[in-house]
């Protein structure tokens, strides 16, 4: 196996297990929120889906140069009213699949990106390598399937390491 291939695992691994968080939920239960925080289980979701359709403009150089505050979509990380779990997973699976097809065939991990400018960029273009942005990639989803995880066991008690183990 390539480092590639070790991090797409990696990548695949993580995103199979938020996936368990997600698992047998209805649209009702994703829209929940169950602490004091905005977050539910489908507003996860989607802003996963959104945060790899994004990522992958950034590495095929489609990406805005500047993406000012109006630009950004304050819905993002809120599973609307006339959104389902099911299109929201079938977008989530969608971007990471054409995510990681993007990665198997750069030819070169190293290879830099001149990142989008937002408005708590500093001044100085930022660079990343694409290997950069896959282990970024990589965080944010931990990160927030971390978040998902507390979200589920106070929604109905459910856990994902249960799950992982077919304990569930």
């Amino acid at each position: 196996m390539t480092e590639r291939d070790d991090l797409l695992a990696l990548m695949d691994d993580q995103r199979t297990n938020f996936l368990y968080t997600v698992a047998k939920i209805d649209d009702d239960q994703a829209r929940t929120r169950t602490t004091v925080s905005e977050l539910t289980l489908g507003g996860i979701l989607k802003h996963l889906g959104s945060m790899h359709r994004i990522w992958l403009a950034v590495i095929d150089g489609t990406a805005p140069a500047k993406i000012e505050w109006s630009d950004l979509d304050p819905d993002n990380d809120r599973m609307t009213d006339s959104e389902t779990l099911p299109e929201l997973l079938e977008t989530f699976r969608a971007m990471a699949g054409a995510f990681d097809r993007v990665v198997r065939q750069e030819p070169d991990l190293d290879r830099a990106i001149v990142l989008p400018a937002y408005p708590w960029s500093p001044p100085e273009p930022v660079r990343w390598t694409v290997r950069h942005v896959l282990w970024h990639i990589f965080r944010e989803t931990a990160h927030h399937s971390g978040h998902a995880d507390i979200v589920r066991e106070a929604l109905d008690g459910a856990s994902t390491t249960a799950k992982m183990v077919g304990r569930e």
